[in-house]
């Protein structure tokens, strides 16, 4: 559940800067995932995605291309979204 969080997180911040940039969709999405905990688990970021692809059904960014590089630290940050 604690994957849930971050991809609602991340999700909301993606359709921010998508209104700020007047784009009518998001194709692709780039993340830098560090080593986050949460209750006690290291968020995996294949169950990120799958979240995030969950929670942006209806959304601009329903059919995006997640990208998520693991790195080091233990924050993430939106890298780059790509649309139209």
């Amino acid at each position: 559940m604690h994957d849930l969080h971050e991809a609602d997180r991340i999700l909301k911040l993606v359709l921010e800067k998508a209104a700020d940039n007047n784009l009518r969709v998001v194709k692709e999405i780039d993340i830098r995932l560090g080593q986050i905990e949460e209750h006690g688990e290291i968020i995996n970021p294949d169950n990120l995605r799958f979240n995030m692809t969950n929670l942006s059904k209806g959304t601009i960014a329903e059919d995006a291309l997640i990208n998520i590089a693991v790195i080091e630290g233990d924050d993430w940050e939106l890298v780059s979204i790509d649309g139209f």
